[in-house]
């Protein structure tokens, strides 16, 4: 049974930052890609960043220049940091991970709130 677990969120102010967490427990890469997704009230689920078991990155252009995904092997851990937050950024982000051999399993978080004041 895969679990991933997110940690980091919280309230902060315009133009500050934070750093999440996803510590999955198992390794980071037999994952084929790791990525956070966001929900704001009344949205739909977007990607914001992945990162592949090849170290591949990819992000929506709404963050793009703001916010980093990267990962800790060692740690099993893949981080989003993100960088001059704005109220838009607002949401709760869910941490997903997939493996693709003769199908798509697809595994999430229990999701953290990232509420950013004007």
């Amino acid at each position: 049974q895969v679990q991933l677990v997110e940690s980091g969120g919280g309230l902060v102010q315009a133009g500050e930052s934070l750093r999440l967490s996803c510590a999955a427990s198992r390794s980071i890469l037999s994952f084929n890609t790791i990525g956070w997704y966001r929900q704001a009230p009344g949205k739909q689920r977007e990607l914001v960043a992945a990162i592949s078991n090849g170290g591949t990155t990819d992000y929506a252009g709404s963050v793009k220049g703001r916010f980093t995904i990267s990962g800790d092997n060692a740690k099993n851990t893949v981080y989003l940091l993100m960088n001059n937050l704005k109220p838009e950024d607002t949401a709760v982000y869910y941490c997903n991970a997939y493996t693709f051999t003769w199908r798509r399993s697809d595994y999430w978080g229990q999701g953290t709130q990232v509420t950013v004041s004007s």
